[in-house]
């Protein structure tokens, strides 16, 4: 009995710290977003930070209790019943949400930190610790939620907090424009996605994760007729259709146009939309709907060849950049391709453990990039840059280790996790595998050679930036996130045989027998020193270093040549420059037609139907008929007379020849 009693407190209390993780933040967000006026600067951060570290913390509690064996999985509150229908609020807490929870409380905690510093001499420093609260709370109800109801409030929660980041500066016209364009690019992606929680709830009468899985099998074979009576498979239909919202959230192609965009927004809500919360909703949303996934090949075969054309085409973007944040913002969307790639190839545990790593490497990257700033006094331009590793020797560093990490070199964090998915989509059978393998492995070459001409660039040769106003080394609330973010860009690698080939993800995660190329690999896997043998003998390896060397010796070296390439690449060096001119063919195809479409509704429409028949028509209607009235109204008794005797003989004509006979 006392037993029983001493688990049931236990299971309060976990409940207690669930609510605390997500309801931390939101409290935080309210009193600086409220009361901010009252706090004071000081206060709105104070409160703001408490917060994130109160949720980091039980956060750090529900992991621990989770790597016990406990999984929580139940309703908190219920919004709706109709019918049989239940829309509820709930959380789903195991080990693929618990290690999700860490990550994102962590990153936020460091931005947050890093924020006091990079935002003190703004006017809306307390608005701007309100949004970034905010934002975590909607990534965290989002990857605590066991049912789609909330999981599309979490979707589009960050999506909606994202405009507002994005566009924080709105004295910028530039910044209202690229908030906007998020705030569409997304819209499309999450048509797609409400359209695929629709097919759900429809054919399985639930929205909850668990009934949804349970009933998935035996619909593997049903069908739904589209476009003209041709059937297709229902789980692959709904799969697309929530892989479309993917698309849109974490910027896979043809809808990654927003995303180097987002760089308008202040460089801590770039880190943190990049490295742990907004992009990562998408590859955490399709490893929880593995169960789906698995069911539907044709759905992984377009996950896998998205994921591939995003990874090496927007590494290529990236080689052609100058704006240093925008160089970083391509290299996300390169780094999302690979994550996207591993989940085509049901290799979950692979794209889960690189978008861990990827998160502290990424955040290191903007933030050093965003202390860069400040000691440069806002220039942005790499061109402008040069010689500054001996003024800012921290931000150096810390930035080298993430470049190193990125770009895949042992034994730093990159390198496990993209060789991880190199090799797993080597050994995919899944249609496109294999143009997703020469993608990736090239995407090698590119990567390390973008991130260091970044680091050659900025930090090496001579300076070409304003001498009269040099640069400085950033204050310890800048550089102290920095360095706490770079041990996990260094050591979060070695985890990899308990993430990825170890049974970590247990239950949370389904592969079908037929794709299980994780396992396969696991056979193969004989310990940490093992695998970095193996990986320096592989071609990612060498053809990091590889990338490393030719960008050593473009930007170190001779320094003439990467202008004469360009010039000599002409045209093609020119479309990768404007990114394939998905931009241009945008605002032609979407916008411009828009504003045709309107134009056409207000000349057309407004002015032509409503204003010029409808108002004005029926107005001259009315005149004209007045005026014909007027003409028998003039007042002289002969006139009326002459009426009077005309309107009888109209009479007596109608009864004398036209009046039917009886």
């Amino acid at each position: 009995m006392a037993g029983a009693l001493a688990w049931i407190d236990k299971m309060i209390a976990m409940k207690t710290l669930y609510l605390l993780v997500p309801l931390a933040p939101l409290a935080g967000a309210l009193a600086a977003g409220l009361a901010g006026r009252a706090l004071g600067r000081a206060g709105a951060h104070r409160v703001t930070i408490l917060s994130v570290l109160v949720s980091f913390l039980a956060s750090c509690v529900v992991l621990a209790d989770v790597l016990q064996g406990n999984v929580f999985n139940g309703g908190v509150y219920t919004w709706l019943t109709s019918g049989e229908t239940r829309l509820e609020i709930g959380f789903l807490v195991d080990r693929l949400s618990a290690l999700m929870m860490v990550v994102v409380t962590f990153v936020s905690l460091m931005v947050h930190v890093y924020t006091i510093g990079y935002m003190a001499e703004d006017p809306g420093y307390q608005r701007f610790f309100a949004y970034i609260s905010l934002f975590t709370f909607s990534m965290l109800m989002l990857v605590m939620s066991n049912n789609f109801l909330q999981l599309f409030f979490g979707w589009e929660a960050v999506g909606v907090v994202s405009y507002f980041l994005i566009g924080f500066w709105y004295t910028r016209p530039s910044a209202i424009f690229a908030s906007l364009k998020a705030f569409l690019v997304n819209r499309v992606g999450d048509f797609g996605f409400v359209l695929g929680i629709a097919l759900i709830l429809t054919h399985f009468g639930t929205l909850d994760y668990a009934a949804v899985f349970a009933q998935a099998p035996a619909a593997a074979g049903k069908t739904v007729e589209l476009f003209g009576g041709a059937p297709w498979l229902l789980l692959s239909v709904i799969c697309i259709c929530l892989f479309v919202g993917a698309m849109g959230k974490s910027a896979q192609f043809p809808l990654h146009v927003w995303l180097p965009d987002s760089m308008e927004g202040p460089t801590p809500i770039s880190a943190l939309i990049h490295a742990a919360t907004m992009v990562t909703a998408g590859i955490f949303m399709v490893a929880r709907m593995s169960p789906l996934f698995e069911l539907s090949p044709s759905a992984l075969s377009v996950v896998l060849v998205i994921g591939a054309i995003t990874a090496i085409f927007m590494g290529l973007v990236a080689l052609t950049q100058f704006d240093i944040k925008r160089v970083i913002a391509y290299s996300t969307l390169s780094q999302l391709g690979y994550m996207t790639v591993a989940l085509g190839a049901s290799a979950y545990s692979a794209a889960i453990f690189h978008l861990m790593t990827h998160a502290f490497f990424k955040a290191v990257l903007f933030l050093a990039a965003g202390s860069v700033i400040i000691g440069l006094h806002h220039e942005q331009d790499m061109r402008r840059m040069g010689g500054l590793k001996k003024y800012m020797p921290w931000t150096y560093w810390t930035l080298l280790i993430g470049a190193i990490a990125s770009a895949g070199i042992p034994p730093f964090a990159g390198f496990f996790s993209k060789d991880a998915i190199i090799e797993a989509v080597k050994l995919s059978q899944t249609p496109g595998a294999g143009f997703a393998y020469l993608a990736v492995l090239s995407c090698v070459f590119v990567t390390a050679a973008y991130t260091f001409r970044l680091v050659f660039m900025a930090f090496h040769g001579e300076p070409r930036f304003d001498a009269a106003h040099p640069p400085h080394e950033s204050p310890a609330v800048v550089t102290v996130p920095l360095v706490l973010l770079a041990i996990p860009s260094v050591a979060s690698g070695w985890l990899i045989g308990r993430v990825v080939f170890g049974d970590y993800f247990g239950s949370a995660i389904a592969v079908a027998p037929a794709h299980a190329n994780i396992a396969h690999m696991s056979g193969e896997y004989h310990g940490l020193w093992s695998y970095l043998l193996h990986g320096v003998s592989a071609p990612p390896f060498w053809l990091a270093l590889a990338g490393i060397g030719t960008a050593y010796y473009l930007y170190r070296v001779r320094t003439d040549l990467p202008k004469r390439i360009a010039i000599a690449l002409g045209p093609l060096y020119a479309l990768i420059e404007r990114k394939y001119g998905f931009d241009e063919l945008y605002q032609w195809l979407f916008a411009g037609g828009a504003r045709l479409l309107g134009a056409g509704l207000w000349k057309g429409g407004d002015e032509r139907t409503i204003d010029g028949i409808l108002v004005n028509g029926s107005a001259r209607l009315v005149g004209w008929s007045s005026g014909v009235v007027r003409l028998f109204q003039t007042g002289y008794i002969y006139q009326y007379a002459f009426a009077m005797i005309f309107g009888v003989l109209l009479i007596m004509t109608w009864f004398l020849f036209l009046a039917p006979r009886a």
